[in-house]
């Protein structure tokens, strides 16, 4: 379970320093698919980032399983964010490497090495995204919905307890937007993984998320169960998300 305590980031000094986020306290269940919406500039990433410690938070807590996060370094870090894998918009393959040798820079960064059980369990995920044909090609090969799906597979490559997913498919026509949220969806009911959608797309919430927490100036102004938020926002954000908000007023 992740919880996040009175979380803040500003950025500069002084009472006036922007804030990023403001006080914002979010628990995500094990095994859940967690949206976290907002309009542009909400502190979506930011939040995003913070939970896998990419950035610090300026105070407040991030507790994981009971553990304290928020203050790791070195070793202890390396292997929290073993534990937490990303997923981008921009896919974040390396363009030099083949399909295989991007599933596999896991196990390089982590073991200095790529052992034939590596390169075995490489392969195996692409099977699960259905791209294992192409393995030995490049992603300038591949399609956007392609090379998310190759994203994906290394994301899983060491086995992580959580995906955090950072606007993951704002880059994809629909088509391949469908196809990447049955697999996520398919990947958390085979395996358990938390899943964390990072979005301003309430279509991707209503399709895949369980639970939301809406986002607003870097505060979180509404959260529960997708079907409740959806058949009653309350918030100004989650109105105007949800196009129920009369342009003309």
């Amino acid at each position: 379970m992740i919880e996040i305590k009175h979380l803040s980031k500003t950025y500069g000094a002084g009472d006036d320093a922007p804030h990023a986020l403001d006080d914002v306290s979010i628990d995500i269940a094990d095994g859940d698919i967690m949206g976290i919406i907002g309009m542009s500039g909400a502190g979506k990433s930011t939040l995003v980032r913070c939970i896998n410690l990419l950035e610090r938070p300026s105070a407040g807590q991030i507790i994981v399983d009971g553990q304290d996060v928020t203050g790791l370094q070195g070793a202890a870090l390396r292997a929290y964010r073993r534990r937490v894998a990303m997923i981008f918009q921009n896919f974040g393959l390396l363009a030099q490497k083949t399909v295989l040798a991007n599933v596999c820079f896991p196990f390089l960064a982590a073991n200095g090495k790529v052992t034939p059980e590596n390169r075995d369990r490489a392969l195996e995920l692409l099977e699960m995204v259905d791209l294992k044909e192409k393995a030995s090609s490049y992603p300038s090969q591949l399609s956007g919905g392609q090379q998310q799906r190759v994203a994906i597979a290394r994301a899983l490559a060491c086995d992580p307890e959580y995906i955090l997913c950072d606007e993951a498919t704002s880059a994809l026509d629909p088509a391949s937007t469908n196809t990447i949220l049955k697999l996520l969806r398919n990947i958390n009911r085979a395996t358990g993984v938390t899943v964390i959608v990072i979005t301003h797309s309430m279509g991707v919430v209503e399709k895949i998320c369980r639970n939301v927490a809406v986002l607003e100036h870097g505060r979180v102004v509404e959260q529960g169960s997708v079907a409740d938020v959806f058949a009653n926002p309350r918030s100004h954000a989650a109105q105007v998300l949800l196009e129920r908000v009369d342009w003309d007023a």
